[in-house]
């Protein structure tokens, strides 16, 4: 019995430390030298060095001053510990109730938008954590937050194109805007409004 266990336990212990520890180890070694920004989680820092959240990471900005990004049913929103969508289908009440509210809550707060509502701002993602909005939600926000910074839209126009990334190699996915980088790119050529929160998540400070 022993004679057969032994090198059981032997061949168990071996494997849990070459794929458990020394593998995931080199990994994160390799990573680190290769991509340093991408395997510290991407983060964003603002001008004085404050991380102020990450490239892949959707928050919230209730200032008018600030673009907005699409709703999130990740915990009370955006809680990157309790990523997830609302898993509600296409024929709940709740889910249409949810909606009707924030496409109300957009007319109402961007009286001065041309054109429908696009889709991405009253829609949450699957993970409830997305960075980005498409070109079209962001120049759509244009004209609300000119206003709110007191600067003219033609202004606000061009940081908002020179925000838009193309197509992953070209190919994978659309155009789209991160809309934390966009809003600290705000803050930088317009400075902070007064009475506004700066663009980034305080929380990790």
């Amino acid at each position: 019995m022993l004679r057969e266990l032994l090198p059981a336990l032997r061949l168990s212990a071996a494997t849990l430390i070459l794929t458990g520890i020394a593998y995931p180890l080199a990994l994160t070694g390799v990573a680190e030298i290769a991509f340093p920004h991408e395997a510290l989680g991407s983060l964003v820092r603002d001008d004085t060095g404050r991380v102020v959240g990450s490239e892949w990471l959707g928050q919230g900005f209730a200032s008018p001053s600030y673009f907005q990004p699409r709703p999130s049913a990740a915990g009370a929103g955006y809680d990157a510990a309790a990523s997830s969508g609302s898993n509600l289908g296409p024929a709940s009440a709740k889910l249409r109730a949810r909606a009707l509210a924030d496409v109300e809550r957009l007319r109402r707060e961007n009286p001065e938008a041309v054109g429908p509502i696009p889709s991405d701002l009253a829609t949450a993602s699957a993970s409830g954590l997305d960075p980005h909005v498409s070109p079209a939600a962001a120049r759509w926000q244009i004209p609300r937050v000119a206003r709110a910074r007191g600067v003219p839209a033609a202004e606000v126009a061009p940081l908002v194109e020179s925000a838009v990334e193309p197509r992953t190699f070209g190919l994978l996915g659309e155009p789209r805007v991160n809309v934390l980088l966009l809003n600290l790119e705000l803050d930088r050529r317009f400075g902070r409004p007064a009475g506004a929160q700066a663009a980034g998540n305080t929380a990790l400070e």
